[in-house]
C-alpha cells in the first residue's frame, strides 16, 4: 500500500520556510532553496557566538589600552602591574572602570606601577 507523506511534508515544509521569513528571492519561499539558506544561516550562527565572545575581548582590550597610554603605561605593562600587585578583574570590568570612571582607573594605573 502507498503512504502519502502530506501532512508531515508540509509540516516540515512549513518549518523550514517560516525559518527562512524575511530571506531574499528564492531564499524565502521555495522550499529548496529555503532549506540550503536556513541550514547556512544555522551555520553561520553557531560560529558567530564564538566570534562573539572573541571580539568583546579584543574591544575590551583596546578601550584599556586607551585609557592606559593616557595615562603613560602600556596594556601589557598594566595588567602585570595589576596581576602582581594582587587586583583580579577581568578585561570587561577594567574596560568598563576604563570607559565609564576615570578616576578609579587612574588609582588602578597607579597601583600597577608601585607593583611593578
Amino acid at each position: 500500500m502507498r503512504v502519502k507523506t502530506g501532512v508531515v511534508r508540509r509540516k516540515r515544509h512549513k518549518r523550514v520556510l517560516k525559518a527562512a521569513k524575511g530571506f531574499r528571492g528564492a531564499s524565502g519561499d521555495a522550499f529548496k532553496q529555503a532549506k540550503q539558506a536556513v541550514n547556512k544561516a544555522a551555520v553561520y550562527s553557531t560560529r558567530d557566538r564564538l566570534v562573539r565572545k572573541r571580539k568583546m575581548r579584543q574591544l575590551w582590550i583596546i578601550r584599556i589600552n586607551a585609557a592606559a597610554r593616557i595615562n603613560g603605561i602600556t596594556y601589557s605593562v598594566l595588567m602585570n602591574g595589576l596581576k602582581k600587585a594582587g587586583i583580579e578583574l577581568d578585561r570587561k570590568v577594567l574596560a568598563d572602570i576604563a570607559l565609564n570612571n576615570s578616576g578609579e582607573f587612574v588609582k588602578l594605573v597607579e597601583a600597577a606601577k608601585k607593583a611593578k
